[in-house]
């Protein structure tokens, strides 16, 4: 990966200022106060930094507090009333633990200061997607484990690059698809995988649709946000609060509906309920080699097509719905439904197909890094399952039907498509 043109200095100086300048440094706290009971010594302790402060890390900030053997040293972000709300986070539960005052979470602006400390083992990264891949790479050359919230990338060539990195320099990775740690999940691809429902004929998948890119207006920069880093390596556009809300707004931002930072209902719950789709019909390695969006004639929704002849399409209901020859498994957060009904007792028999099983997304990843073996949703997983979102996205985007090839993982004989595999960063910024 290449470097950006900008002095380290200037760059430090600018996220100095977000940061609102540096705390105490942080120092290990008892393990009572880390939830062990005694049980963990120091050198069992897997220390964490946080990049990105917003609502879905501050749900990560608080999970990962409750795992065994886990301690948050650092929090960084650009947003400094969110940075200053997840280091209190942190502070606060570490001083009502310990029972004593607590200062040792460290807040920055800058991720590259945080990923540089020898100190921390591993970072949690929970930003908008047009930030992930350079993030990841950046903290696996500095020698850090990583979670990585879903969708893993924002183009399907960057998540190739993501697992490059991470196998190049042997780290443990998460993806945060984390419906594979549920049981209802990994039972219902269970059934399917050990033909409990016969021959699989289609699955349905329900999720959100594509981008919208909606105008915005420009309005002002608040004064705690540095904008300019918050783009990053996306093309410049003006600041809008739809896309960075107030801290004290309960609303999730839409960035994520604007393709310059996601990929649309697509990639956010397409990287949960695509997932399992992929775990049930067993292609965590591959994908589909066709994909077809809807045309208002022969395909009335986005279509996809494996070689095996499953066949795949994306509806705006919620949950996966699984149809075999003999049966069907329907499944999503809160329930699972068969028919026949009576497939939901069925137990898998030990000669038979047994998932990964995992009761707890994080301290699964924990767990992994413990033992230097890859976790539930390894990052290769996290780019199979992002790929088909993408995908799908692309198709609609196109407006006509395309071959992929999911080893290659190139559009067959589509120049037009195949641009649209990776983007230009915007500088300083290169990948």
């Amino acid at each position: 990966m290449r470097k950006e043109r900008i002095s380290r200095r200037k760059f430090l100086q600018k996220a100095a200022t977000i940061a609102g300048g540096a705390v105490a440094l942080p120092y290990f706290v008892p393990c009572s106060a880390l939830g062990q009971k005694g049980k963990a010594p120091p050198s069992d302790r897997i220390t964490l930094g946080f990049i990105g402060s917003g609502k879905q890390s501050q749900h990560l900030i608080r999970s990962f507090l409750n795992s065994p053997g886990a301690q948050v040293l650092a929090i960084c972000d650009v947003d400094r009333l969110k940075l200053e709300r997840g280091q209190k986070i942190v502070e606060d539960f570490y001083a009502q633990r310990s029972g004593q005052p607590y200062k040792g979470c460290q807040a920055y602006g800058n991720f590259r200061e945080l990923i540089a400390r020898e100190d921390i083992d591993a970072v949690v990264i929970a930003t908008p997607d047009h930030w992930h891949a350079i993030m990841v790479i950046e903290a696996a050359q500095a020698g850090k484990d990583i979670y990585c919230e879903k969708p893993l990338s924002q183009k399907i060539a960057e998540a190739r690059a993501m697992v490059n990195a991470i196998r190049r320099y042997g780290r443990v990775f998460q993806t945060g698809s984390m419906q594979r740690s549920d049981n209802r999940f990994r039972f219902a691809c269970e059934l399917v995988r050990n033909g409990y429902i016969g021959e699989i004929k289609t699955v349905t998948v329900g999720v959100g649709g594509p981008p919208e890119d909606k105008p915005l207006p420009a309005e002002p920069v608040p004064d705690y946000l540095d904008w300019d880093m918050w783009v990053g390596p996306a093309p410049w556009r003006p600041y809008n609060r739809d896309l960075s809300p107030h801290i004290s707004v309960d609303v999730f931002p839409n960035w994520r509906y604007h393709s310059d930072f996601g990929g649309g209902g697509m990639t956010d719950w397409g990287a949960h309920h695509f997932d399992i789709a992929q775990w049930g019909l067993g292609m965590d390695d591959t994908g589909p080699a066709e994909i077809i969006p809807p045309d208002g004639k022969n395909y009335k929704v986005l279509t996809y097509k494996y070689a095996n002849g499953v066949i795949m399409t994306r509806d705006n209901a919620n949950g996966i719905l699984f149809t075999g020859s003999e049966g069907k498994v329907e499944v999503n957060r809160g329930y699972l439904r068969t028919w026949p009904e009576s497939l939901k007792d069925q137990q898998i028999r030990p000669e038979q197909i047994h998932l990964y099983d995992s009761n707890n997304h994080y301290v699964d990843w924990l767990d992994a890094i413990r033992k230097r073996a890859k976790p539930i949703c390894d990052i290769e997983t996290g780019c199979r399952s992002v790929t088909v979102c993408h995908l799908g996205n692309i198709a609609y985007k196109l407006k006509r039907p395309l071959k992929w090839d999911p080893n290659r993982e190139v559009f067959v004989a589509d120049d037009e498509a195949n641009r649209l595999l990776s983007r230009s960063y915007r500088s300083p910024w290169y990948l």
